[in-house]
């Protein structure tokens, strides 16, 4: 078979402190495993050549569950503070490992989005051109959503982002194209994450999207 003409890694960022739920979200049941197995789970129907997983030091349960999953792990001496700087964890990571090209990309989304569409990814990645690359948001009539398909040279970008400064920083000076997804009929909750119990309640009793 002939080689793809371009990688693609998903860098899933799990070092937050679930303040918002009041206890570890990414642990909470989800399907027949937890929340964040599912969110795995739909990565790895996807056509990446890895998944990186960010997670907090002392995370063993979290962290066991991943590579459980057969995603890269990587668990920092000290908490990253912002999702920004897990993202700068991964990015390394893969420098380090796999040694991305020119031509190769990266994908971002929240660790808690157990509806993760893998045909919104295939969507980005079928609408990627390494010739004219840009940043590919998806979106579903009028709403943007995740995950984010970023060059991999806009990896470089991220350690220089000024202080406070988030990745949708780099939305401001690079260019980039929306990817309408309304045609595979996953719905919007393909976009939802869940931050609070009362998203979690609601999530559940919803049926997850196609793809």
């Amino acid at each position: 078979m002939p080689l793809a003409p371009f990688r693609a890694f998903a860098i899933v960022p799990a070092a937050g402190e679930s303040r918002r739920m009041g206890r570890p979200k990414l642990l909470l049941p989800w399907g027949k495993g937890t929340l964040i197995e599912q969110t795995l789970a739909n990565w790895k129907e996807c056509d990446l050549t890895a998944i990186i997983v960010v997670v907090r030091p002392g995370d063993r349960e979290l962290a066991d569950l991943c590579r459980q999953s057969g995603v890269d792990v990587v668990a920092p001496p000290s908490p990253p503070p912002h999702m920004r700087d897990s993202v700068q964890l991964a990015l390394d990571h893969l420098d380090r490992t796999r040694h991305p090209g020119a031509a190769d990309v990266w994908l971002l989304a929240p660790a808690d989005m157990p509806r993760l569409s893998p045909a919104i990814v295939a969507e980005l990645l079928a609408a990627h051109r390494a010739s004219d690359p840009a940043i590919l948001t998806p979106t579903i009539g009028q709403r943007r959503g995740h995950p984010v398909l970023f060059p991999w040279a806009l990896a470089a970008q991220v350690a220089s982002l000024a202080i406070g400064r988030g990745i949708d920083a780099l939305h401001w000076k690079n260019p980039g194209r929306s990817v309408p997804c309304d045609h595979l009929a996953v719905g919007t909750t393909a976009f939802d994450d869940v931050d609070t119990l009362e998203e979690y309640e609601r999530s559940l009793g919803q049926t997850p999207p196609g793809g």
